[in-house]
C-alpha cells in the first residue's frame, strides 16, 4: 500500500479554526473546510503514526450516509468536489483531494448522540454495574454484544481531546439544550440508525452502535460532523456475529488489541505501532468502505 499519509495539514492562506483528534477545520469564508487526516486515536490518545487511506475512507463513507439520510434530516455537507471549493483552496489541492468536505457553518450542540442496537463497550460496562444505560432500564440476563429489544438513545457529553465522554441521562441532556431540541435530535438519531442498520445488514454488516452530532443552521437543527464511519460506529461482520463476547470489527480494533497486549497505560505518549497493525487497520477501513458503498480507493 503506497499513499501519502497526512498526519497534519498546514495551509498558510487558510485560517485554522480547530484541530480535533482526526480532523483539521479551516474557515473558508461562507463555509468551513473539514479535512480528515490519517491520524488515529485509540483510548483517547492520538497515535504518532497514521493509517493509510483512513481520511479518504472517512470522507467517502460520511458523504454516502449524508446523502442516504437527507430525507430524514438536512445536513451540513455542501460538496466534496475541490472544483466547488473557494479559489484560495486550489493551491492545496493535492492534500485536500479525497479527504475534504466543504460544509455549512453550524453551531454544534455539545451532546454526543449515541444510539445502541447491541450492548457493547461502555454500555456493556454500565449495564453490568447498574442494569441500565443512561437511564434506560434494560432486561436482566443480557449477554455482551447481544441485540437489544429495540435501539436505545444514550447521549453523552462532548469531551475535549484527551478527556473521556461521560454517559448522561435525557434529563441531563435537556439541561444542555432544551427538551424540544433533545426530542428532535433523539428522534433523528434513532431514525437514521434504524434505516442505516437495515441497509447495512443487506451488505453483511451489523451496525452495533453509532455516534451522531447535530447543530443549528439558519434556525434549524441539521446533522453535522461525520456519519456512520468506522471511527464513530461499531461495524461487525454479520457472518461472524455470536453474542456472548467481543466481536470482530471493521475499525481500529487491531490497534486497541495491540495496545492492550503491551499493557499501554492509555496516556500519552503513544507507543510506536508495528507495520503489520497499521496495514491490517488500513485494510479494514478500505474493506468497510467497499462493503457499504461499492467504492474502492486503493
Amino acid at each position: 500500500m503506497k499513499t501519502k499519509i497526512v498526519l497534519q495539514t498546514n495551509f498558510p492562506k487558510l485560517k485554522l479554526v480547530k484541530r480535533g483528534k482526526v480532523r483539521d477545520i479551516y474557515d473558508a469564508g461562507e463555509y468551513f473546510l473539514i479535512v480528515s487526516t490519517d491520524r488515529l486515536s485509540a483510548f483517547d490518545v492520538i497515535m504518532g503514526q497514521g493509517i493509510p487511506y483512513k481520511g479518504q475512507v472517512l470522507t467517502k463513507i460520511s458523504e454516502f450516509w449524508f446523502k442516504f439520510s437527507k430525507q430524514i434530516i438536512d445536513n451540513h455537507l455542501v460538496s466534496t468536489n475541490i472544483k466547488d471549493f473557494p479559489q484560495e483552496c486550489r493551491e492545496y489541492e493535492d492534500e485536500l483531494y479525497g479527504r475534504t468536505m466543504l460544509v455549512k457553518k453550524a453551531e454544534v450542540i455539545p451532546i454526543e448522540c449515541i444510539v445502541r442496537g447491541y450492548i457493547s463497550g461502555s454500555g456493556w460496562n454500565d449495564y453490568k454495574k447498574t442494569g441500565e444505560i443512561s437511564g434506560n432500564k434494560l432486561p436482566t440476563g443480557l449477554q455482551e454484544s447481544e441485540k437489544l429489544p429495540q435501539p436505545i438513545f444514550t447521549p453523552s457529553t462532548k469531551a475535549e481531546i484527551g478527556q473521556h465522554d461521560e454517559n448522561i441521562s435525557i434529563e441531563e441532556a435537556q439541561n444542555i439544550t432544551d427538551k424540544k431540541n433533545v426530542d428532535t435530535i433523539k428522534n433523528a438519531t434513532l431514525e437514521i440508525y434504524s434505516k442505516a442498520s437495515d441497509y447495512a445488514l443487506t451488505k453483511g454488516i451489523i451496525i452495533a452502535d453509532t455516534k451522531l452530532e447535530f447543530g443549528f443552521y439558519e434556525g434549524k437543527i441539521i446533522l453535522v460532523d461525520e456519519v456512520l464511519t468506522p471511527d464513530s460506529s461499531r461495524f461487525w461482520p454479520s457472518s461472524k456475529y455470536k453474542k456472548g463476547g467481543a466481536q470482530e470489527s471493521y475499525d481500529k480494533q487491531f490497534v486497541r488489541d495491540y495496545l492492550l497486549s503491551i499493557n499501554f497505560n492509555k496516556q500519552p505518549p503513544a507507543p510506536k505501532l508495528p507495520d503489520e497493525i497499521i496495514q491490517k487497520t488500513s485494510e479494514k477501513y478500505l474493506e468497510v468502505l467497499y462493503e457499504l458503498t461499492g467504492e474502492k480507493i486503493a
